[in-house]
């Protein structure tokens, strides 16, 4: 009897995932733990292994679709029962046909039991069944997908533009509600109006949203409505630092295998602040702040098309070499698609350095649901007021946007100041990068 290959769950926020590339075909062996499937997620890229031996009979769930966790997407057969092995059906093919409903079974090329079309992957199926949307509803919903199929974004926003009320200018002896107030657009007595796109002119053209970038904007639309954000900046003067890892880098590289870049250092001093002021490492909850004790950074590295966040697990137990050596390999895989799902979960803090484009200030989006992120922009040589003299020094914004429920302005200015003095105040041991 065959057995089901059903689709992973990449992580504990991750809930479905989408097929990128099948590496083994109807009728070839697989091994245990022999890649056997590309799968793609809004956070991470992996091989997914075999996890039985045999050969693979069935492929339930094409290239480009995507189904929720759980969901069957091929049937390994034993070694004896290969005679068996059924051909794969239309669906694998690039068809339609054949295609898996919600729950696994095939349904026709006419459409479900509902009149639901039968190109659309089992999550996008059953979102439509649970929202009474029939054929011709779907039909006219604009798909961003893979060839213009429909994704469940696309559906939840035709069901939450359905749900809108049509704005009505009010009476001209009834001044409208003022923000907030009962009746008011995004008032508590109704749903937030979602405003039409606007027309495209002759020669705009339309991007589809990558999986990524999809993922990027409801992570930090997310943050932005549900986190109140403040800000604040303390400027650093790094002359030291940056001199002595300038002597030095070469002699580093070649006797620890690795470049000890100047986020490594920032780093290592953002984690003696972390323990200064835990609250920093901490998440809101309705019950109250949870105050992490694991000190889990995650580093925002650019890919090509959005950013992605591995995160140095345990970065206070490490030493500026050992952050040094794991950020290489993180930002590494990042930028090869090698991340696990492991290498992006469990961040409770998080490092954005766009420092490296040129910039000399941010105000980054916190990464929910942690309660801060600290930015770095670039060293900059300008003269400063030293003593009775001015001297050209090599100085850096760095900042902390904060969640306000969770700590105020003044504990956040203290928490950068720690850093501020670890790094102004740097005093090289021989010729170690250690501090």
């Amino acid at each position: 009897m065959p057995t089901e290959i059903k689709m992973p769950q990449l992580g504990e926020s991750v809930h479905e995932g989408t097929i990128g590339k099948w590496l083994k075909q109807p009728g070839e062996r697989v091994a245990r733990y022999e890649p056997l499937v590309e799968v793609i997620t809004d956070k991470v890229n992996v091989e997914m292994p075999s996890p039985f031996s045999g050969v693979l009979g069935r492929i339930l769930v094409e290239e480009g679709k995507t189904v929720a966790a759980g969901t069957p997407i091929a049937l390994i057969e034993e070694i004896g029962a290969a005679a068996a092995v059924v051909p794969p059906p239309a669906a694998a093919r690039g068809g339609d046909a054949g295609l898996p409903s919600g729950d696994g079974r095939p349904t026709s090329g006419e459409g479900s039991s509902r009149g639901v079309p039968v190109r659309l992957s089992p999550l996008v199926r059953r979102l439509a069944e649970e929202h009474h949307l029939g054929v011709e509803e779907l039909q006219a919903i604009p798909g961003t997908g893979t060839g213009g199929r429909l994704t469940k974004d696309d559906v939840l926003r035709h069901v939450e533009a359905r749900r809108s009320p049509t704005p009505v200018a009010p009476a001209a002896s009834e001044p409208a509600p003022a923000p907030g107030e009962p009746g008011a657009a995004g008032g508590p007595f109704t749903a937030p109006v979602v405003p039409a796109a606007p027309p495209r002119a002759p020669g705009d053209q339309l991007q589809p949203l990558s999986i990524l970038r999809r993922a990027i904007a409801d992570r930090m639309s997310r943050s932005a409505r549900e986190i109140p954000h403040a800000y604040g900046v303390v400027e650093v003067d790094v002359t030291a630092l940056v001199r002595h890892r300038e002597a030095c880098k070469s002699s580093w590289r070649a006797r620890e295998g690795v470049n000890v870049s100047l986020t490594a250092f920032i780093l290592r001093a953002a984690t003696r602040a972390l323990r200064a002021y835990p609250v920093v490492n901490s998440t809101f909850t309705p019950d109250g702040i949870v105050i992490k004790q694991a000190i889990h950074i995650g580093v925002g590295v650019a890919v090509t098309d959005g950013l992605i966040v591995p995160v140095i697990k345990h970065a206070d137990q490490r030493s500026v070499v050992g952050i040094a050596r794991e950020l290489e390999s993180l930002v590494t895989r990042a930028r090869e698609g090698r991340l696990m799902p492991d290498d992006i979960a469990g961040g409770t803090f998080t490092l954005t350095n766009a420092g490296v484009y040129g910039s000399i200030y941010s105000m980054p989006i916190i990464n929910h649901p942690q309660a801060a992120i600290m930015s770095t922009d670039a060293v900059v040589r300008r003269p400063v007021v030293v003593g009775e003299g001015i001297a050209i020094r090599e100085i850096m914004n760095v900042g902390l946007g904060f969640d306000h429920r969770v700590f105020d302005g003044a504990l956040a200015i203290l928490f950068l100041t720690h850093v501020k003095r670890q790094l102004e105040e740097f005093v090289p041991v021989g010729d170690s990068p250690e501090f």
